[in-house]
C-alpha cells in the first residue's frame, strides 16, 4: 500500500493519534503524516503509507489554506482559545480597521510564534518546555501570507477569515498580530485547514468514514496514488529500451525530455505510463532520489 490518504483530522486529536488510527485500520506499519496540524485545529492531514514516505521532501505542500476566526478582546499565552488570558481590551476594530490590518500583514512578514508551538529549540518542541514552566526566546521567522480574505463578522467580536499562505505560517500568531495592528488584543478562536498542497477538504476522509470502509474491506479504495501530490514536478517518460536500468535503479541518461530540467532539479519518472519514482539531473545523467516501483513490479520481484 504505497500512497496517500487525505484525512479530515478532528478537533482535539493530535496528528500522531490520527496516524495511529490509520496504522491500525490498514495494518501498514510504515505510515506517517505529511505536515503537522495542531490538536486544537481540524482539517486536511495528508497521511503517507509505505514507500510514499520517500516523496515527503518533494510534496507540493508549500501552499496552505485555512479558515479561522480571529477573536478580539483577549490575548492568550497560547495565542488560541485554549490558553490563559494575559491581556484584555475593548477597543474592538470595525471592518475597515480590520481590512487595513490584514493588508499590512500580507506578503513576506516576520512571525514570533507562541511558546506553545511545535517549533524545536535545543532539539525539543517549545510546547513541551512551556508545559514544564520553562521560558526561552522564541526565534522569529519569515513566512509568506498570500491573501487574508474577510468572510464575515461573527458573534463576540470575531472575524472569520480565509488565509492562503506558505509553509511554516502560524495562523494563531497571525491572529495575535492582527490584534496588535488593530490596537485590540486578539487570539485565534478556531482553525480549519482546507488545503495542504494538492490535498483539499473537498475529498478528505473523516476517521468515521475510514473506520466504516475498513470494516467493509474498502479502505484501500480511497488510497491516492504515490504521484498524486507531486504533479508540480516535470514528468519524464522513459523509453522501453531502458526498462532494465529503471527496474534496477541505476542512473539514466539525460533524455531529450529532461534536457530543460535544471541541474539538481527533481522530475517524475514514468515507464509504460506507470510511476517509478523521482530522479534529479546531475550533469548528463539522471540519478534516483526516491524509487517507488509499481505494485505489479514489486510483486514480480
Amino acid at each position: 500500500m504505497n500512497g496517500f490518504y487525505n484525512i479530515l483530522k478532528p478537533t482535539g486529536m493530535s496528528s500522531a493519534a490520527v496516524v495511529a488510527v490509520l496504522r491500525r485500520l490498514t495494518g501498514v506499519k510504515r505510515i506517517g503524516h505529511a505536515g503537522t496540524l495542531d490538536p486544537e485545529a481540524a482539517g486536511v492531514l495528508p497521511v503517507m503509507t509505505g514507500k510514499a514516505a520517500r516523496l515527503f521532501d518533494y510534496l507540493a505542500d508549500k501552499e496552505k489554506e485555512y479558515v479561522a476566526v480571529c477573536a478580539f478582546g483577549t490575548r492568550t499565552d497560547t495565542q488560541d482559545a485554549t490558553g490563559a488570558v494575559i491581556e484584555e481590551g475593548d477597543n474592538y476594530p470595525d471592518r475597515e480597521t480590520f481590512l487595513k490590518a490584514a493588508e499590512a500583514l500580507t506578503g513576506d512578514i516576520i512571525q514570533t510564534p507562541s511558546m506553545f508551538s511545535a517549533i524545536k529549540v535545543g532539539g525539543q518542541p517549545l510546547y513541551l518546555r512551556a508545559r514544564k514552566g520553562e521560558t526561552v526566546d522564541v526565534p522569529a521567522r519569515k513566512v509568506r501570507i498570500d491573501r487574508i480574505e474577510l468572510l464575515r463578522e461573527t458573534e463576540n467580536h470575531g472575524f472569520e477569515i480565509r488565509v492562503n499562505c506558505g509553509r511554516g505560517t502560524y495562523i494563531r500568531t497571525l491572529c495575535e498580530d492582527l490584534g496588535k495592528k488593530c490596537g485590540c488584543p486578539a487570539h485565534m478562536r478556531s482553525l480549519l485547514r482546507t488545503k495542504s498542497g494538492a490535498f483539499t477538504i473537498d475529498n478528505a476522509l473523516s476517521l468515521e468514514e475510514a473506520k466504516a470502509l475498513a470494516e467493509d474491506g474498502l479502505l484501500e479504495s480511497r488510497l491516492l496514488p504515490p504521484d498524486y501530490a507531486i504533479g508540480h514536478l516535470p514528468r519524464i517518460n522513459i523509453p522501453a529500451a531502458y526498462r532494465k536500468k529503471v527496474e534496477n535503479g541505476v542512473k539514466l541518461p539525460v533524455l531529450p525530455a529532461a534536457e530543460e530540467v535544471p541541474e539538481g532539479g527533481p522530475m517524475r519518472i514514468y515507464l509504460d505510463n506507470q510511476f517509478w519514482g523521482i530522479c534529479i539531473r546531475r550533469g548528463d545523467e539522471l540519478a534516483w532520489k526516491a524509487q517507488i516501483a509499481p505494485e505489479e513490479a514489486e510483486e514480480m520481484n
